[in-house]
């Protein structure tokens, strides 16, 4: 049986990796999928795929940033498959590099996407929840637990998701929805292809060793079963798991660790 048929999930940040692989997981389940994003053209192309295989899918243009997108958008896909009853706020991206080459615009940058584009997900959604009585999924980071010098404007947005989720979990059991967070190690994905201003660029910067780079799909798979059991907190990737255990029990340990080998973030994303 299908564990999500009938459901309506919808999903920002969809036109490219984790939010793409869940939309295919989440169809494969049985689901109607809105994707969100930026991009439309990439989401028609992934809605005909999903259409092929026989998915009800709507495509939505939305911007987690502007006041009032969201929402516009659930409105839209609320129309054209119904209460959403699962929601993935997975827009995001990683805004790097030391202190003192960053601006305080670089930070609200970051947040703006990372937080508050969250909060007008949760916003716009927590009605169509509250009636389904819904799963709430925020896609977090192994950086919500561990903030690695260079990269404190993503490790902060991160941090701040964990909390949300942590204080949410107990405001909305009550209502019957779930809420879990997604804390991921490395995954395939764009996020190092991005600059600091949100621009796409060809080539990722640093990218790590390949080894150690899950792919979307096996991602979407844990994620999906993760929301499935309404878990609180599932830590994506092996590395990610040990990383965050190191720091839960040995925070000192991972400190000395940074220091002594300068351990830095990834580098911002540049033309090539």
């Amino acid at each position: 049986m299908k564990r999500f048929a009938g459901a309506v999930v919808f999903i920002t940040g969809a036109s490219s990796g984790i939010g793409a692989a869940l939309a295919r997981r989440f169809a494969a389940e049985g689901a109607a999928v809105a994707v969100a994003a930026r991009r439309v053209e990439r989401l028609q192309a992934l809605a005909s795929e999903l259409e092929a295989a026989g998915t009800r899918v709507v495509v939505v243009r939305c911007d987690v940033t502007v006041d009032g997108d969201v929402a516009r958008a659930i409105a839209e896909a609320r129309q054209a498959l119904g209460p959403v009853s699962v929601l993935v706020a997975n827009a995001g991206f990683g805004v790097v590099g030391p202190l003192e080459r960053l601006t305080l615009d670089d930070y609200r940058r970051q947040f703006e996407t990372n937080v508050f584009g969250v909060l007008r997900t949760i916003y716009a959604g927590l009605g169509d929840l509250e009636r389904t009585r819904g799963r709430l999924v925020i896609i977090g980071s192994v950086s919500g637990h561990v903030s690695t010098p260079g990269g404190s404007p993503y490790a902060m947005s991160k941090f701040a998701v964990r909390a949300l989720a942590q204080a949410l979990d107990g405001e909305l059991a009550r209502a019957g929805i779930s809420v879990t967070l997604i804390s991921p190690g490395f995954v395939a994905s764009e996020i190092r292809q991005v600059d600091n201003r949100g621009v796409r660029h060809p080539e990722p910067a640093s990218p790590p060793p390949r080894w150690l780079v899950m792919p979307t799909d096996r991602a979407a798979r844990l994620i999906v079963r993760a929301v499935a059991r309404r878990r609180r907190e599932v830590v994506i990737t092996g590395h990610g798991k040990l990383t965050v255990g190191l720091q839960r029990l040995a925070p000192g340990f991972v400190a000395w660790i940074m220091r002594r080998f300068g351990v830095r973030s990834r580098a911002e994303a540049r033309p090539a």
